[in-house]
């Protein structure tokens, strides 16, 4: 663990795990000995530290609807506090114990809002990279039985009983490389009521107290009764079902059931198309699997050619004669190549892969660099962050990546929080349209190099369909995929039979953006982001901190 044990530093692991075992034994006495470690969060380069979490309150929470429907299942009816719903989906940050008081204005989430009323969740299937499982358990119920997806250090598929009630499961890794980067939750409540979650954080004390991160929240309604199954159907509910079966999740209900949670408000995860109503639910699904996709129609369900797809089911597809421009914000950076940033910039877009792979691979690695701006902090930003160099350690990028022969530096912009001197672990994509540029769909687009905007008012909002509510400027992304190769995969094949490799698994979510006031309350970092002074700003690189160095 990147933990330095020094009382001066506020992630003491002595003292820190002293309180763990204190917390632990107060809540829960026979947890001690079923004690796990959490991994460490490794996207790329990433990794999280364990530390425990003393956060302080998030702003109340606000109601995006009025009373919430009423469903029942089997069991007593339940009563919950209308204004913890989120019937239309809610994006916010993540509170956080350093925030400047001036700059902290925005609603943010608490884990506890989220799994919230405790004792009225029936059942949960959670994910994450790193779990430190002793205090997740303790923001639930004991007897609510739980199924957590998570990490295999080697990499295998397997299944076992980790806490009383607890099922975690792996899905497989080829060879042992990449991970499983997801950081989701469905909360099933005694009401009836589904909550579904994306976020990026871990599920570690830091990730919610010390660093920021971003976390989308709809709550889903029961329906009136279930509806039959369709094996064909390609909606946001079926979406869910391939990503759990794609993780080891089938397997790991069927356990619960056979260890006696024979009233689960699902029986199989088709259960979930068929049993609520997702009709609210206006965001798009961007997941990456792991392993290698063959072929359109599995092509299309992950990686950048999901999100290609998930855009143009947006209605953010980019017009022609307009130019795309990326900002990618993310806590790892990976190994960057003219093909590979083009390649993800097509799909971006919205544009199919199809006529990228069948231009000649000579011309393909030849592009200049699309305009991207690659988001990440600064030394300088580290260093003059709230906890310094010590709260740099989830945040990766290596000395032979920055000085690579065709490493796209002039990409590079400081990734700096709205609220203050805080880091972000979010990993968010803002894409607006603008005028200037000779891109057009077959052609390479203009290099992002010293004509950049440096405002908004080159957005183009675009009016595809002559109705007001069909007006868009761009689209977002939030989720667990960094901007690297590794999360949103390599194509390679024809045309006519792509190949698309993924390493990892990631999830994530899309939505357009139809307007500039809707742009800036999404975003979480200054906008615009400044540019990296070549010769003086270089990214924060953990390897070379004279702090971590001393581990």
């Amino acid at each position: 663990m990147l933990v330095r044990s020094s009382n001066a530093f506020p992630f003491d692991r002595a003292q820190l795990e002293r309180e763990r075992l204190e917390r632990q034994k107060r809540l829960r006495p026979d947890l001690v000995e079923a004690q796990s470690k959490p991994q460490l969060d490794n996207e790329d380069e990433e990794t999280d530290e364990n530390v425990n979490m003393n956060g302080r309150s998030a702003k109340s929470t606000r109601p995006t609807t009025g009373k919430a429907p009423r469903a029942t299942t089997s069991g007593t009816q339940s009563k919950e506090p209308a204004d913890a719903y989120f019937w239309n989906g809610e994006l916010r940050q993540t509170a956080n114990k350093y925030v400047e008081p001036s700059k902290d204005t925005r609603p943010l989430f608490r884990l506890t809002d989220i799994l919230a009323p405790r004792d009225e969740i029936s059942f949960a299937i959670i994910s994450a990279y790193c779990v430190d499982f002793p205090w997740m358990y303790s923001f639930f119920n004991p007897s609510t039985p739980v199924i957590i997806v998570a990490q295999d250090s080697q990499g295998n598929e397997t299944m076992k009983e980790v806490l009383p009630n607890w099922i975690k499961t792996t899905p497989f890794l080829r060879g042992g490389r990449g991970c499983m980067h997801m950081k989701f939750m469905l909360i099933f409540y005694k009401t009836g009521r589904l909550r579904v979650v994306v976020s990026t954080a871990n599920l570690l004390p830091i990730d919610w107290r010390d660093i920021e991160n971003s976390v989308w929240v709809q709550d889903v309604p029961l329906r009136p009764r279930p509806i039959p199954h369709e094996s064909k159907a390609n909606d946001f509910p079926a979406a869910w079902t391939r990503i759990l079966h794609s993780l080891n999740v089938a397997p790991a209900l069927i356990t619960m059931v056979k260890n006696g949670h024979t009233d689960l408000p699902i029986s199989r995860l088709e259960d979930l198309r068929r049993k609520w109503d997702f009709s609210k639910v206006k965001i798009h699904l961007v997941p990456s699997l792991a392993g290698k996709h063959e072929g359109w129609p599995k092509v299309l369900q992950s990686g950048h050619v999901a999100l290609m797809k998930a855009v143009r089911d947006s209605g953010a597809r980019t017009p022609k004669g307009k130019e795309l421009v990326l900002e990618c914000q993310g806590s790892s950076i990976g190994t960057y190549s003219t093909q590979w940033v083009n390649e993800f910039y097509c799909s971006a877009r919205g544009d199919s892969a199809e006529e990228w792979l069948d231009q000649p691979k000579s011309r393909r690695t030849k592009l200049p660099y699309p305009p991207i701006k690659i988001l990440f902090p600064s030394d300088k930003t580290v260093k003059e962050s709230a906890l310094g160099e010590q709260g740099g350690g989830t945040m990766f990028c290596r000395r032979s990546q920055w000085e690579g022969a065709k490493f796209p530096r002039t990409l590079f912009h400081d990734s700096r929080s709205k609220s203050g001197g805080v880091l972000m672990h979010s990993k968010m994509i803002i894409a607006t349209f603008r005028d200037t540029g000779p891109s057009s769909k077959g052609k390479a687009p203009q290099s992002d190099s010293e004509t950049e905007p440096e405002s908004d008012d080159e957005v183009v909002e675009v009016d595809a369909q002559g109705r007001e509510e069909d007006k868009v400027i761009g689209w977002a992304y939030v989720g667990s995929h960094n901007f690297t190769p590794s999360a949103w995969g390599t194509l390679s094949g024809s045309g006519f039979n792509p190949i698309l490799n993924n390493t990892n698994f990631e999830l994530g979510i899309v939505f357009p953006l139809r307007s500039a006031e809707e742009l800036e309350r999404v975003a979480c970092w200054e906008r615009p982001p400044r540019k990296y002074v070549l010769g003086k700003d270089e990214p924060w690189m953990q390897s070379e901190s004279a702090y971590f160095a001393e581990e």
